[in-house]
């Protein structure tokens, strides 16, 4: 791209927000499409229809910024190689709108960081765009959850009389003394990790049924069990507050075992959940002050962490762990030119 006669290169920034972008919706497309063939909800279809048609228009225009820069393509995930759409259907509708909700969530989030990282005009309208439409796709999407009576809500809390302070360290303890009640901060991130680490649950079910590779099915029964334990520990720290736990999703997946998707594109998406539970317990441990809550949280990321290695592990001893781009090795460069 040129200003003026100047050409303005893409920044590690830039690249990095496009190239994972590109990689995430060539996973979603082979998803969109299988869902769509599968699904029977007249009102859910144009959901999945709209999601698919988003990552679709997204692919065209990051592959456009790549070609203008003369920058390789991303090989990513093909509907060609890493799913059947003819497949038997392996997870309800009703799985699907969720999965959409929190697709939906990810996806904006890691667009409002993009944005705020990127400085050339073409990837900054492309982000700003994709936030533009992801809004109202979300939009929709929470309001088919409320008139199905799906949407499960954050709990409420009292309105206080007044404001107030905290008064004494006793409001950071959590292991020794009287434990306060959670503050709606603490709530807040309590109730959204459940509930993706609920719907993880349900995704590596159907993943584990219809892996190929008994390397591949033994790990993702394994982040099933490991996700129903967060599930427990989050469940357990609101029912002493007496609050609602939400609810899980197991029985919305079939007992189908027949080939759907491709071991490496149900690697791909259970290395990328881990990666986004561990950016999710960080940001939870900052807005916990509750000393046992931030304790929980890095145990948990710690067991996730060895879980994500182990992932990686056969991803690369399959050849299906795609490199991004990286900075030159200036000692290997050295070394060449003696």
């Amino acid at each position: 791209m040129e200003i003026e006669g100047k050409v303005i290169k893409l920044t590690s920034a830039e690249i990095a927000s496009i190239w994972t972008a590109y990689m995430n919706d060539s996973g979603l497309i082979c998803q969109f499409q299988y869902f769509l063939a599968k699904a029977e909800d007249k009102e859910i279809r144009p959901l999945i229809q709209q999601a698919l048609d988003l990552a679709q228009g997204n692919i065209t225009a990051l592959t456009e910024i790549f070609n203008k820069e003369k920058y390789p393509i991303p090989y990513g995930l093909k509907l060609d190689e890493d799913v059947d759409v003819s497949a038997p259907r392996l997870y309800s509708d009703t799985y699907v709108l969720n999965y959409l909700h929190q697709a939906a969530q990810i996806a904006l989030q890691a667009y409002i960081i993009s944005l705020s990282l990127v400085v050339r005009a073409d990837v900054y309208s492309f982000f700003n765009e994709c936030i533009s439409q992801l809004t109202t796709f979300l939009r929709r999407v929470k309001e088919l959850l409320l008139s199905k009576g799906l949407y499960i809500r954050s709990p409420y809390l009292p309105t206080p009389d007044n404001i107030d302070f905290v008064k004494s360290q006793s409001f950071l303890t959590g292991y020794f003394g009287e434990r306060r009640p959670l503050i709606c901060m603490e709530i807040s991130n309590l109730y959204a990790n459940f509930q993706r680490n609920a719907l993880g649950v349900a995704t590596l079910i159907g993943f584990s049924q219809v892996a190929k590779s008994k390397e591949v099915r033994q790990f993702l029964i394994r982040g099933k069990e490991i996700a129903s334990k967060h599930c427990e520990v989050f469940g357990s720290i609101m029912r002493e507050d007496d609050l609602p736990v939400p609810m899980l999703f197991d029985t919305e997946v079939t007992d189908s075992t027949t080939y759907t998707f491709s071991d490496k594109l149900m690697m791909f998406y259970t290395t990328a959940l881990i990666a986004l539970s561990l950016g999710y317990y960080g940001a939870s441990i900052g807005g916990s002050p509750r000393r046992d809550l931030g304790v929980q949280y890095g145990r948990l990321s710690l067991e996730i962490l060895k879980y994500a290695e182990d992932g990686a592990n056969i991803m690369i001893k399959n050849g299906w762990l795609e490199e991004p781009p990286k900075a030159l090795d200036r000692d290997e460069l050295a070394k060449k030119s003696t």
